[in-house]
């Protein structure tokens, strides 16, 4: 156990710790400014809990009960038998002359079996095959993978496999959303593959750790899904290059938390303070105190990716960054919405640093002005 390690403990308190998956990995990539959202996912702050505490809860990249188990239930299908239904997939429709396949199973072998431990078992069976010739494909069935992210590794449990055909690794990701006609819903393939650009990201370090090529994990990932409204399944290539691109640039910005910890205050925690029963304690003011000490960058696309965005879009209430990224930008040096509306009717003159930024404004609100006009 590190000084890190024990620092973050404290952070979280005596909840049990909320592990990665790649849908928290790649929401805190892309907004790599919050420093309220890296510390509580380095120390493994459950944030639906915080917010919920805070009187702001809401659900985030939750299914329901219906939706997980149609998932679980094509997961199962497509894994049926040694991956049968998916060798014939990887045969028919992505040209692969695979006529059978090894099956690594590497799910938890029992209730205590540490992850520690099947990250082990992990990085043995995947840098093994990762140097050997064998002609015969091989798929590794929910391999643990590790990612470096603000300094800190994370364990990911990712709801994958892991296809070796020759000398190159596929990610196969196994979705429960339709394919219609051959046309998928184009927001939930992209998440799908942002979520795989952190796989593709994850079995590349551990493999070039170990002082292998990255490159034997290819760029292209094969989506599964059910045709049509049937649980027929069907597989497409999909190219992450750009999404894994993003991914390296998000990653290289994030700050590290050996850097971030230094200027937190002291004594800085997170815990709810729970009783017996598992209901908290701690008051709303004195949590909402401890989480204000830590700086948020909110914008309305944390609404889509994190728990606790409810919570910063009241605390940034009539601030220029409720208007998005895009506006954020734009008028850098203006705080406030009312400030920026006084610089636009000309009600306040601007300071050297918000110069281009008042012009843009003004410029809008005549332009606006003009289109009252003519409709009148």
């Amino acid at each position: 156990m590190t000084v890190v390690d024990d620092r973050l403990n404290a952070i979280r308190g005596a909840a049990p710790r909320k592990p990665h998956n790649a849908r928290t990995l790649a929401a805190l990539a892309a907004n790599p400014g919050c420093r309220r959202r890296t510390i509580m996912d380095a120390a493994g702050v459950n944030k639906a809990l915080i917010a919920d505490r805070l009187g702001h809860g809401m659900t985030v990249g939750q299914m329901s009960s219906i939706a997980l188990a149609r998932g679980r239930s094509f997961e199962a299908q497509v894994k049926a038998e040694g991956g049968n239904d998916l060798l014939r997939l990887l045969r028919e429709h992505l040209d692969l002359p695979t006529a059978q396949a090894h099956y690594h199973d590497l799910n938890p072998a029992d209730d205590d079996d540490r992850i520690s431990a099947r990250l082990r078992r992990s990085q043995s069976a995947l840098e093994e095959a990762a140097r050997a010739s064998d002609p015969v494909g091989t798929m590794f069935d929910h391999p643990i993978l590790q990612l470096t992210m603000n300094g800190v590794r994370v364990h990911i449990e990712p709801d994958l496999i892991a296809f070796k055909f020759g000398d190159r690794f596929h990610i196969v990701e196994i979705k429960s959303f339709p394919i219609v006609d051959g046309v998928a819903d184009s927001g939930k393939v992209a998440a799908a593959a942002q979520q795989a650009a952190v796989y593709v990201l994850a079995m590349r370090e551990m493999l070039q750790t170990a002082g292998l090529s990255p490159e034997l994990v290819s760029h292209e990932v094969i989506l599964v899904c059910p045709r049509d409204f049937s649980n027929q399944p069907v597989a497409e290539l999909v190219d992450v290059r750009k999404p894994l691109a993003s991914l390296r640039r998000h990653l290289t910005r994030m700050e590290s938390i050996d850097a971030l910890l230094p200027i937190l205050p002291p004594g800085l925690t997170f815990d709810l303070v729970l009783d017996e029963t598992g209901q908290a304690t701690r008051s709303p003011d004195d949590l909402a105190a401890s989480v204000a000490q830590v700086s948020a960058r909110y914008s309305p696309d944390c609404l889509q990716s994190c728990e606790l965005a409810g919570v910063c879009r009241a605390e940034a209430d009539g601030t220029v960054p409720v208007l998005g990224r895009v506006v954020r930008e734009e008028l850098g040096g203006i705080d406030s919405i009312a400030e920026a509306i006084a610089l636009a009717t000309g009600g306040r003159v601007p300071d050297d640093s918000q110069r281009q930024a008042a012009r843009l404004l003004r410029s809008a609100y005549q332009m606006r002005q003009q289109a009252l006009e003519a409709v009148r």
